[in-house]
């Protein structure tokens, strides 16, 4: 099965690390995350993140609680780092995260590549609501970075 692939690209007058150095915090997540999703981070804080460290975190889907563990698979400050899913409600989840500086500023990138729940039928939850939920929560996310960090 194919994963799905969402991006998202924003631009900020800062430079990469001053971006990277927000993400390295885990408990960021939750200013970045829709309130409704009721975003925990479940392990002891702080997490200290790096290759390997995993994060357990719960959050509700369409109303429904889920349980989410990640590992930072790949980190390379202040450059970029991924986190994928070792159990959750995707059945595949791969966030790329990176940071870029063009001309003073820095471009991040949110890629995900992901695969919804179903099995055979995953296209139908994903065309039904998953998709809309991932790019409503990518959406929420842009919109509260422009605003800690001001998109000009």
């Amino acid at each position: 099965m194919k994963p799905h692939t969402l991006v998202r690209e924003c631009f900020f007058n800062l430079k990469p690390k001053e971006i990277f150095d927000f993400f390295s915090n885990a408990e960021n997540l939750n200013r970045i995350t829709p309130p409704e999703l009721g975003f925990k981070i479940l392990s002891r804080l702080p997490v200290q993140m790096k290759k390997g460290t995993v994060i357990d975190y719960k959050l509700r889907l369409n109303g429904i609680p889920f349980k989410w563990k990640t590992e930072i698979t790949a980190w390379n400050p202040p450059f970029s780092f991924t986190d994928s899913q070792i159990s959750g409600p995707y059945r595949m989840w791969v966030h790329e995260h990176k940071f870029e500086e063009i001309n003073g500023r820095t471009k991040m990138t949110d890629k995900v590549n992901y695969i919804s729940p179903g099995g055979i039928l995953e296209f139908i939850p994903h065309n039904l609501f998953v998709k809309k939920k991932a790019e409503y929560i990518f959406d929420y996310r842009t919109k509260i970075l422009n605003e800690i960090f001001g998109n000009k």
